[in-house]
């Protein structure tokens, strides 16, 4: 889409829920009031890496590029995570952190569905605290908007996110997919 579009959605309200909620920033202007500018976080490539897209199996990164199962994103480079679910954060899941140098600004925890599958016998608090370590603990469908506003901004930030196991479709998703191969249809057979 392009900016005039997504100006004139913002000012309708009309703005995808998924796009709002994941990709966009407002910035009030000066002497019009309520009006606001809407732009695409993920459009300049200067800004390092950024989470595009999440699902059941990985992360789509600004770069194209496919990450599978959990992942450790700073804002030039990604590791693969070697854990399973939440209920295997622990000391030696977290190490990584401890050893970096410079010390991150935040950590921006993903822990899949919700917060509560964490294992009752670590306290990762306690443990960030030790290492003087700042860590936000989100489901992950809110970590990926927050990693990538941190990033924006400039911080050093981390994020190591588990991908959701179930994803809930909604009825803006549902009507571009249904356009997507709608267009698809509509292209003429290639000859072979």
């Amino acid at each position: 889409m392009n900016s005039s579009i997504l100006r004139l959605l913002a000012r309708n309200n009309q703005i995808p829920r998924i796009l709002k909620r994941n990709f966009f920033q407002s910035v009030p202007r000066k002497s019009y009031g309520e009006k606001t500018i809407t732009t695409i976080l993920n459009s300049e490539a200067d800004n390092g890496l950024m989470i595009d897209a999440y699902s059941e199996v990985g992360f789509r990164l600004n770069n194209n590029f496919t990450v599978l199962g959990p992942m450790i994103i700073f804002p030039r480079s990604v590791i693969s995570w070697n854990i399973n679910d939440a209920s295997e954060i622990n000391e030696e899941s977290l190490s990584l952190f401890t050893v970096l140098e410079p010390k991150v600004d935040l950590i921006v925890l993903g822990l899949g569905d919700d917060t509560d599958k964490l294992p009752k016998s670590f306290n990762i608090l306690k443990f960030m605290r030790k290492y003087n370590l700042a860590v936000e603990i989100l489901p992950t469908t809110k970590a990926c908007p927050t990693f990538n506003f941190l990033s924006y901004e400039g911080r050093y930030v981390a994020g190591a996110l588990i991908p959701p196991s179930k994803i809930e479709a909604s009825d803006d998703d549902i009507m571009r997919t249904k356009l997507r191969y709608q267009k698809l249809y509509e292209q003429e057979d290639p000859v072979f």
